[in-house]
């Protein structure tokens, strides 16, 4: 994929030196001490966490999200992070196309460079969570070495299945921008049941697919980009992370009604309806009868 073609957004945040920190717990114990206070607390049935705290004295300490006021592009130009800003770029570039031919305006969101962890509207979350877009502040989280993950754990390498992963978590933010998000959350609080294999996180998963196959297909025709197998770099990344695929790994088998992504099958197939049509009003999972 030759994207140093593409313009670099400036609004990739690096707080990498930033994040890392959640809860402060264990007030002077020492690490044995620790370990005996949690194995005690598990066999008591009680919370480590809450008994360490007030062995502390003190609750969790509130760590604010990080702070993006201000700030500017990464100060240092490192070949990963210019990626993520061409990526971030791009999908600038498209969705504020396609906005504006349906006479919207697009409001950009933010990229967060982190490490291990990090604060947001949303809560805190480790890197074990993977990239995440958080609604609330409207910013995308990364921490760059999911991209090693992804060829370690998942054998999906390449910048290509790189880039589907950011224009995912753009789609959500698009999702945000029509309201879609937002129906989600309301559908949370009525109390509807979400995750199954024809839910609505199913459904709002699959349609972030197909918007960065939009993307994808958008990007091609300004760029000429792609080289010979990096589409199959996507849809293997797709593929690599489908909810049967994940379930069957870690547990041996596939329970549908936890689903939260969709199958393999199912996330390769939006992705290259959104790739070939670069239409994304192709991309309704919520009214399609069939996923």
């Amino acid at each position: 994929m030759r994207w140093q073609k593409a313009r670099r957004s400036d609004n990739v945040v690096d707080a990498r030196g930033r994040s890392g920190r959640g809860l402060k717990i264990g007030g002077g114990l020492g690490l044995g001490g620790v370990v005996i206070v949690v194995a005690l607390s598990l066999l008591l049935g009680q919370d480590p966490i809450q008994v360490l705290d007030q062995l502390a004295g003190e609750g969790p300490v509130a760590t604010a999200p990080v702070s993006t006021e201000g700030a500017g592009p990464p100060p240092v130009a490192e070949p990963e992070v210019e990626f993520v800003r061409a990526i971030l770029g791009d999908t600038e570039d498209t969705w504020g196309a396609l906005f504006q031919q349906a006479g919207a305006p697009y409001r950009e969101p933010r990229l967060i460079l982190f490490r291990q962890g990090v604060n947001s509207a949303c809560g805190f979350a480790t890197s074990a969570t993977g990239p995440f877009y958080c609604p609330g502040d409207e910013q995308v989280y990364l921490d760059l070495s999911f991209f090693d993950e992804m060829a370690e754990r998942f054998s999906a390498a390449g910048d290509f299945a790189q880039a589907y992963v950011i224009a995912h978590e753009v789609g959500h933010h698009v999702q945000t921008l029509l309201g879609v998000s937002q129906e989600i959350q309301a559908a949370r609080q009525r109390g509807v049941q979400l995750e199954g294999d024809n839910g609505l996180l199913v459904r709002q998963e699959l349609q972030a697919d197909c918007l960065a196959g939009v993307w994808a297909y958008h990007a091609q025709r300004r760029h000429q980009w792609l080289e010979p197998g990096d589409v199959e770099e996507a849809l293997n990344a797709a593929s690599a992370i489908g909810d049967d695929r994940l379930q069957r790994r870690s547990q041996g088998r596939v329970v549908p009604d936890a689903f939260t992504h969709g199958t393999s099958e199912q996330r390769v197939r939006w992705f290259r309806n959104g790739f070939e049509s670069g239409a994304p009003e192709r991309c309704n999972t919520f009214g399609a009868a069939s996923l």
